[in-house]
This record gives C-alpha cells, sequence and structure tokens, in this order.
C-alpha cells in the first residue's frame, strides 16, 4: 500500500495530538514538520519520527515529496497559509475553525476548487465512531424526529492576555476555539436553524469568555449549546427524540461512549477506541487522496461554509469582531 506523505505545519498542542494519531494509519505517514523556531521542528520530527524538518513553513511547502500538509496554527493564520499551500500544490487538511470569516472561507474553497486540489476542515469529531454511529441511528428514523438538542464545552482557562484563548489577535475566545463543536454537532443532525439567538461575557481583551446559542427550528425544534472558559461543565450532548434519546457522554467531541434510551430500555455503546482519535480524520483524507478525490465526501467544502456562515450569526448576535 502507497503512503500518503503528509507534512505538519505550526507545531504545537494540536499537531502534537495529530502527529500521535497519524501513527496509526496504515496508508500515511508523517514526512516533514515545520516551524518558525528550527529547534522546535527539530525536536518535533526527533519525538515523532518524520524524516525532515525544515524552519520555515515556506520550505516545507516547497518540499516535493509532500503530498498533503495539515496546518496546525492558531486560526488567524489558516487562511494565509491554506492558499499559499494550494498554490504550491498541495492538498491541505486545515485545523478548525477554518477561517476568520465567510469571506476567507469563499476565497479558500474557491482556490481549492480552481486548481482542483485536497481541500477540507479538520473538524476530527465527524469521523470518530461513536459519532458515525449516532448519526446513522438518527438518521434511519427508528427514533422519530429530534425534538431538541443540549450540548455544552466548558474548562476553566486562567485569564491571561497574552495567552492564544484571549487574544483577539489570534483570534481567540470560547466560541471559535471550542463552541465551534456544539454548533456543528446540531448542524450535522439538523442543519441550518431558522433563526439564531445568542448571548455572551466578554473579557477586558474583547473576545468571549463564555456564549449562550438557541437555533431555532421548524416545528418548534430548539438546540440549546453554551462554550465557556469559566468553568468546567459536563461537555455531553443530549438529544432528544420522538422515541427515545441519545447522549453523547463526556467529553462529545472526542473518542467516547453513547448512552441510548429507547423503548424504555437504556444501553450503554462502547466503541473500543484505542486511539486519540486524530487517526480516523487522517485516514479518511489519505483514503480521499488515494482516489484521486479534491474534496471529502463525508465534509465537504459546502458544509464547511454552512459552519462559518453560523459562527458568524452567532458572532454577530453577540457583538464579536475580529
Amino acid at each position: 500500500m502507497k503512503k500518503i506523505k503528509w507534512g505538519i505545519i505550526g507545531l504545537g498542542k494540536i499537531a502534537n495530538k495529530f502527529a500521535e494519531g497519524l501513527t496509526s494509519v496504515e496508508n500515511a505517514e508523517l514526512y516533514a514538520v515545520a516551524s518558525r523556531d528550527l529547534s522546535n521542528a527539530k525536536k518535533f520530527s526527533e519525538i515523532h519520527a518524520a524524516e525532515v524538518f525544515y524552519g520555515s513553513y515556506e520550505e516545507l511547502m516547497k518540499d516535493k515529496a509532500v503530498e498533503v500538509i495539515y496546518i496546525a496554527t492558531p486560526h488567524v493564520f489558516h487562511y494565509e497559509l491554506t492558499l499559499k499551500c494550494i498554490n504550491h500544490g498541495k492538498a491541505v487538511l486545515c485545523e478548525k475553525p477554518f477561517a476568520m470569516n465567510i469571506q476567507q472561507t469563499e476565497e479558500m474553497i474557491a482556490l481549492s476548487r480552481e486548481k482542483k486540489i485536497f481541500l477540507m476542515e479538520a473538524l476530527w469529531t465527524k469521523f470518530l465512531p461513536h459519532f458515525k454511529y449516532v448519526s446513522t441511528r438518527i438518521n434511519s428514523g427508528e427514533f422519530g424526529k429530534i425534538e431538541s438538542i443540549k450540548a455544552d464545552f466548558g474548562f476553566p482557562a486562567k485569564f491571561d492576555k497574552t495567552k492564544r484563548l484571549f487574544n483577539k489577535s489570534l483570534g481567540g475566545g470560547s466560541l471559535l476555539d471550542i463552541g465551534i463543536y456544539p454548533v456543528f454537532l446540531t448542524y450535522s443532525l439538523l442543519g441550518k436553524p431558522d433563526t439564531i439567538k445568542a448571548s455572551a461575557e466578554f473579557t477586558e481583551t474583547g473576545v468571549d469568555s463564555e456564549c449562550r446559542m438557541q437555533f431555532n427550528y421548524a416545528d418548534n425544534v430548539k438546540a440549546e449549546l453554551f462554550s465557556t472558559f469559566k468553568e468546567k461543565t459536563p461537555t455531553i450532548a443530549e438529544i432528544n427524540l420522538e422515541k427515545g434519546k441519545i447522549l453523547l457522554n463526556s467529553r462529545f467531541h472526542e473518542p467516547t461512549t453513547v448512552t441510548i434510551t429507547f423503548n424504555g430500555e437504556e444501553e450503554l455503546r462502547e466503541f473500543g477506541v484505542q486511539t486519540n482519535g486524530y487517526n480516523f480524520e487522517a485516514a479518511h483524507v489519505s483514503e480521499m487522496l488515494q482516489k484521486g478525490k479534491t474534496e471529502s465526501d463525508i465534509w465537504p467544502l459546502d458544509k464547511t461554509r454552512d459552519l462559518m456562515s453560523l459562527l458568524e450569526q452567532v458572532r454577530e448576535e453577540i457583538g464579536l469582531t475580529y
């Protein structure tokens, strides 16, 4: 089996998790890594057994052996780096959120389609076994229609205006960092809402420390969503349906268990995931590239555009601008 050669740009916490996950993907290998700090790139390459390392992102983009690049930098750099990678002929898996606004998103999608080069947003939850299982069960219709969704994601983060989470110039705030997961889950299961109501609390740096959202659909279907840096929340997703209830247990966005209540009986489903979960999206991208695809057939670019438009609507509601 031919292995797809991966490169990673931006070597922080998420990149370490992705590189770890990549080791269990049969059709992929970590070939090159890049950081603006050469010593950091060297250390990362030694830890994760990358063949080569670079002290600039452009050097990695120019490496002819690299077939796909995972962009793991802060949000504000996704747009520029994705365009550069595509213009160098490299397929891209770009970490979420895809960009800072819908205009950037549209430009990234347009260039990918113009050049016919693969591009996907790295929403890893979409590819996890428990999430795929829940989606399949709901889509089967056996539970009837969804009546409501509740989903939260919160952890206590010590305020530090220099850190990414609270730095407006780096795209900080709970909505883009973790609120995207409840929004993604709701969009995946219910589509785009008819109306959105939202409120937020802000830090002195002008980003949201917490965000409450209500997505309203036809037939009085509602989704209550919440993200916060102020406290540890259960981080579960509760889906109430006409004939039962499904719980994506804590933490719902990563490999976890599912509790199903149906016909008066409760069942706990386990999925035996032995990895950190990042291998599933990496394997999917590698498969798409081997098939010559330029978009994912599971998380296509039109869905990324929809998700970004929902985040923009929430930002407009709470008055958050970057």
